[in-house]
């Protein structure tokens, strides 16, 4: 049997190569657990030499260091740095920093409608021109590299979040907007939207408080169950892509948009979560000039349930907000939405409508009301189904957004305003790795007037997107 004299210098020669530095305390007790396992220790000599070198580390850490000689390092569990749990990211000292990111491109074409005297549609998202036209552009999606920051502080859960959304559009060379019209000429570049930077403080029991400028709350559940989020949709401007398509905005729902506020979150009580929240009061687009006073109001109620193998998830949300109009007169923007989407094995169904007066269509502020500051009347749906089969998915989706005159005189001065915007999808999947999916996808718009104007365009999609 090996003695103790030879096992203790094995010990201390093996925890020196490990280190070729002062040890750490562990290191000896590690090299003791690999002789164990390889059955060079009995178990009654692991256990003691164990003993005795958990019994000497304490003693070697706080021990003066010899005259010129460095003082042995010790092992601090805060300025370690370790990997996380999941996803990509490492934890250190209290902090755990996570990445997340996505990157996409679609080669579109796109086929409109000759322009006529016809084809004129004041707010139509259906694209008119006079030739097809061919992009290699982004979907409904930008890239985009989020940075995650959480840790607990005096019992609080505290997060940082930072969102910054690329495109691969072609703009302006030296435009600051992300969101500007494309510009496909040498020395374009593209922008980059900021769209995310916001704080959060809570607790299980408390709830979340979230600070700073984030998705909104109304819509916001409509696009992101939208299976044209992952892909293209309707185009919009194929010929000078900006930074995204338009998905199902605008024929569907209303863009919920990144907004700054100020929202609190419950906690999560028997599937029901609900969120509410002020937030920066915004201007109309195409109205009269405001200097708005107040802020604006929005909420949200989920519910998620899973029985007998289906899985449910329900929605319903709300905005208000009072706009004043420089020189008098004012009028409140307001809407209520509601959705629910079903899962049963492969199968799953969405369904969505809104309703809404003073806020527009397509985007926030949009047309909302006509040049004296009457609020126009505006709603819209869309149903759609995806089946998953192994890595390969198919889904359709159709959807309408329409608006209402404000008054008769509205309507005569504006006969080629917007009746109603439509679409539908088809789309096909292939998730190739866990990581990229491919997806080809072919989308009719069509736009028609309260004169009777309309027109369509028809587009084909293929390309992939990437997350992690």
């Amino acid at each position: 049997m090996i003695s103790r004299i030879m096992l203790r210098g094995t010990v201390a020669l093996g925890a020196l190569a490990m280190t070729a530095a002062p040890a750490f305390a562990g290191t000896g007790e590690t090299l003791l657990k690999r002789l164990h396992e390889k059955g060079i220790l009995t178990d009654e000599e692991y256990n003691e030499l164990l003993a005795e070198e958990q019994a000497e580390a304490p003693a070697v850490a706080s021990a003066p260091a010899a005259s010129g000689a460095p003082a042995p390092a010790t092992f601090d569990p805060d300025r370690m740095v370790r990997m996380t749990d999941s996803g990509i990211g490492f934890e250190v000292g209290p902090a755990t920093i996570k990445f997340g990111g996505s990157v996409n491109g679609f080669y579109v074409h796109d086929s409109p409608d000759t322009p006529s005297a016809t084809t004129s549609v004041v707010g139509g998202i259906a694209s008119v021109g006079t030739r097809n036209s061919s992009a290699v552009r982004n979907g409904l999606l930008p890239g985009y590299l989020t940075v995650s920051v959480s840790t607990q502080q005096q019992g609080w859960d505290i997060g940082a979040f930072f969102g910054l959304y690329p495109g691969i559009n072609s703009a302006a060379w030296g435009a600051l907007g992300a969101n500007n019209g494309g510009q496909p000429t040498a020395l374009a570049t593209a922008g980059i939207d900021a769209r995310q930077t916001y704080m959060t403080f809570g607790k299980p029991k408390f709830g979340t408080v979230k600070i700073g400028r984030d998705i909104g709350l109304f819509g916001s559940d409509a696009i992101l169950n939208d299976i044209t989020l992952l892909s293209s949709g309707t185009p919009g401007n194929n010929v000078a892509p900006s930074n995204t398509t338009l998905g199902r905005i605008g024929v569907g729902y209303i863009y919920t948009d990144f907004q700054p506020q100020i929202t609190y979150t419950s906690p999560k009580l028997g599937g029901f979560q609900a969120s509410a929240g002020v937030f920066q009061p915004l201007d109309s687009l195409t109205g009269p000039a405001q200097d708005n006073a107040s802020p604006g109001f929005q909420g949200k109620v989920t519910y998620d349930a899973t029985m007998g193998g289906v899985a449910g998830h329900l929605w319903v949300s709300g905005i208000t907000q009072s706009h004043d109009i420089l020189g008098g007169g004012d009028y409140t923007g307001k809407g209520i939405d509601f959705g629910g989407k079903v899962t049963a094995g492969p199968l799953a169904v969405t369904g969505y409508y809104y309703t809404a007066k003073g806020l527009g269509t397509t985007v926030l502020g949009l047309f909302d009301t006509d040049i004296n500051g009457n609020p126009r009347s505006s709603d819209g749906f869309y149903v759609q189904g995806l089946a998953t089969f192994g890595k390969f998915a198919v889904g359709g989706s159709y959807g309408e957004s329409s608006l209402d005159y404000a008054n008769a005189a509205d309507a005569a001065a504006n006969p080629d305003l917007l009746k109603t915007n439509s679409s539908y999808v088809g789309q096909v999947r292939y998730n190739m790795t866990s990581w990229v999916t491919l997806i080809g996808e072919y989308i009719h718009s069509k736009s028609r007037a309260h004169s009777g104007n309309q027109a369509s365009s028809d587009a084909l999609a293929l390309g992939g997107i990437l997350f992690f």
